[in-house]
């Protein structure tokens, strides 16, 4: 494991996931350093969230390597889940919108202080326990940048009476109560205005800048890419694929293949991609939502059914037919909540 005392190193080559019908995504380079802000683009049935989910330990990858915080994937896939944490993903870490906004916070701090914590914090004394939830709950907030006060009733306020962007906040101020070292946060800007993804963003950035990793999935990357790691998730094959609009960022490749950035917004091509014909609002674990199966307080391990050795005859049946497309990524995420 590295040395880093808070956000997470993520690494990750030939990086792949299959489910029963194709591969959900494919040939997935990426090199960022602790601290860095990565954005997943692609279109929805590109793979966006299994990718998430794979390099947070929820999903089993088929091939390739990763590392996150030096622990490799899928061998440490536990030990991955309790250094990340994953927000506004539906069917896995999504808002009850019958609770309130406090009662989400009280629940979250209490698992967080039962499952969260070290045997000597829980055998503290009551006031201190509480001191200490309170204080991780407030750091949480301003960090999302939720200011309670300003809800329609402060934190009675109920989740289906919040505003897109609060609701955000609120998801990822949930997950920021256990100190990940390593964010995921799904669909950042599904359904935002320009100003409320402008405030999205702005938000994760200032996550990033305070020392943890944070990985974004996205339709459009933030229009300033400077110091963003981009990845894209193909939505193309390769040949159909046209060239890049002049106005695209520096940071971007051919949208048909898997590719990576660096911290200094620069990118290159890593290889064909799996690819989609995504249509829709979102890409989420509806076919068969993912399911959790850890110690409450933590997002469980989610693994895509997958043979270690691919028949040559079927991926050559793969790419003829293009079956490497949103199939492939619905099968992963179906077949994770199965599991």
């Amino acid at each position: 494991m590295d040395s880093t005392p808070h956000g997470a190193a993520v690494t990750a080559a030939g990086f792949g996931v299959k489910g029963p019908r194709g591969w959900a995504f494919r040939n997935i380079d990426l090199d960022a350093a602790p601290g860095s802000l990565i954005a997943v683009q692609g279109p929805s049935g590109s793979g966006r969230t299994c990718l998430l989910l794979a390099l947070t330990g929820r999903m089993k990858s088929a091939e390739g390597t990763a590392e996150v915080g030096g622990l490799p994937l899928p061998k440490k896939k536990a030990a991955v889940r309790s250094v990340t944490a994953l927000a506004h993903v539906p069917g896995v870490a999504e808002l009850d919108p019958a609770l309130t906004v406090g009662e989400h916070l009280r629940e979250r701090a209490l698992l967080q202080g039962r499952f969260g914590g070290s045997l000597r914090a829980l055998l503290r004394p009551r006031h201190e326990r509480r001191a200490a939830a309170r204080a991780l709950v407030d750091a949480a907030l301003t960090a999302a940048g939720l200011d309670l006060e300003s809800l329609p009733k402060g934190i009675r306020t109920s989740v289906r009476d919040l505003e897109r962007l609060e609701a955000l906040r609120l998801s990822v101020a949930l997950a920021l109560i256990g100190g990940p070292r390593l964010l995921a946060v799904d669909d950042i800007d599904l359904k935002l205005s320009d100003d409320e993804r402008a405030g999205a963003w702005a938000m994760l950035r200032g996550l990033a800048a305070a020392g943890t990793t944070v990985l974004a999935v996205c339709s459009e990357p933030p229009r300033d890419g400077e110091s963003v790691v981009l990845v894209r998730t193909g939505g193309r094959r390769e040949a159909d694929a046209p060239e890049d609009a002049p106005g695209d960022s520096p940071a971007t490749t051919d949208a048909a293949t898997g590719t990576v950035g660096t911290a200094d917004g620069n990118s290159r091509n890593s290889g064909n991609s799996g690819n989609s014909r995504g249509n829709g609002d979102s890409e989420s674990p509806a076919a068969g939502a993912a399911t959790t199966d850890t110690a409450p307080g933590k997002t469980g391990d989610a693994p895509a059914s997958s043979k270690a050795d691919e028949d040559p005859a079927d991926s050559a049946h793969d790419k003829q037919d293009g079956t490497d497309d949103e199939e492939g990524a619905a099968d992963a995420l179906a077949e994770a909540g199965r599991s």
